[in-house]
């Protein structure tokens, strides 16, 4: 089949990182070191290990493990810590009974294309909520370890309760005071080192931040990393990643603090979209990511009274057109959505705006 008779939208990522749009665009470099990966043979075991040891360098831990998502490093870590490399509880993994549990702030309890719950059961990890939506303390956090608790997880992410809650720094420091192992999951995020000291387990994205292909990283310790990797022979056997993605992944960590567009870079073509304001009941503020990443999006606010359109309806009106513009429309609901600029040129903007006043009748 020519590749090139499918019919497919063409896309404007005005969202982000996401992976209901293919997450990122790949360089060239990138994409030459997946061809090389994948027109050659390797002893895979091999590439695995002397893979994760050029990872744990770059974030400054003992050991790292490439996967094919971060997902899969959610799956892996857990199953790790719930089998701690007892090989006959590996190998007869579905059968085991689920009584070991995974603390886990209920503000954390996101779904972030698929539910965080899900990864952590299909890890044989017993989930035990602690706190509330809009809030949890230290205290509650600690009166829910038990025997039987195997490790915690921390979701560092603007998909999180961010009020009330408490600190990444907090966590560790109970973590640490309890013994009990602490993942962090850091899968978006712009910055993926210095955590070595706070986390034992640390997830990242490859086809985010990195902009590599679909991939992940667990980091951390090497006697849990050691726990994971038992089950490549087993669970992860299901989830294994390519060759061409391991060496893609490398090469772009080689690029990756050269990848980010700059503070000013973002706010100079977000400044296009200021002309939008023209429009009665269409007011743009910028704002910084919820969770402190140096990332910063245009507001759209619609007053549907005085436009006619809801914020939702617009949203919905821009994915639908020949060019499917995609924004970050959380709260599209309420009427707002966001441009998040990383992913768009001059041209996609000019295009955006040139859209939005034909919407809204401008």
């Amino acid at each position: 089949m020519n590749v090139t008779q499918m019919k497919l939208k063409k896309v404007i990522n005005a969202s982000g990182k996401m992976s209901i749009l293919g997450v990122s665009t790949i360089s060239h470099d990138v994409l030459e070191a997946m061809k090389i990966g994948a027109s050659n043979f390797y002893e895979m075991e091999q590439l695995i290990d002397e893979s994760g040891k050029i990872v744990s360098k770059y974030m400054g831990t003992e050991a790292a493990l490439i996967t094919n998502s971060a997902s899969a490093a959610i799956v892996l870590a857990i199953a790790g810590l719930v089998t701690k490399g007892n090989t006959y509880m590996v190998e007869h993994f579905p059968a085991l009974p689920k009584n070991k549990e995974i603390i886990i702030m209920r503000g954390h309890m996101v779904d972030y294309g698929a539910p965080v719950s899900t990864m952590i059961q299909l890890g044989g990890g017993l989930i035990k909520e602690v706190g509330y939506a809009n809030g949890c303390s230290l205290q509650q956090i600690e009166a829910a370890i038990t025997e039987q608790t195997a490790g915690m997880i921390f979701i560092k992410s603007h998909h999180t309760v961010q009020k009330n809650m408490p600190t990444l720094q907090e966590m560790s420091k109970l973590a640490q005071r309890k013994q009990i192992p602490l993942i962090l999951d850091i899968a978006a995020e712009e910055s993926i080192i210095n955590y070595e000291d706070i986390a034992d387990l640390i997830i990242v994205s490859g086809s985010k931040a990195i902009e590599g292909p679909t991939s992940g990283i667990l980091a951390g310790r090497k006697e849990y990393i050691g726990f994971s990797k038992q089950h490549l022979q087993g669970i992860g056997r299901a989830m294994k990643v390519g060759k061409e993605s391991i060496f893609g992944l490398l090469k772009a960590l080689e690029y990756f603090k050269s990848n980010k567009m700059s503070k000013q870079e973002q706010l100079e073509l977000l400044d296009s979209l200021l002309g939008l304001e023209k429009i009665s009941g269409v007011k743009i503020t910028i704002k910084q990511d919820e969770s402190g990443r140096e990332i910063f999006r245009a507001r759209i606010q619609i007053d549907e009274k005085l436009t006619n359109v809801s914020a939702k309806q617009l949203t919905y009106e821009l994915q639908s057109g020949d060019v499917a513009v995609y924004t970050r429309d959380y709260y599209a609901n309420i009427g707002y959505f966001d441009i998040d600029p990383r992913a768009l040129s001059s041209k996609d903007i000019e295009y955006i705006t040139a859209r939005i006043n034909e919407l809204l009748g401008a």
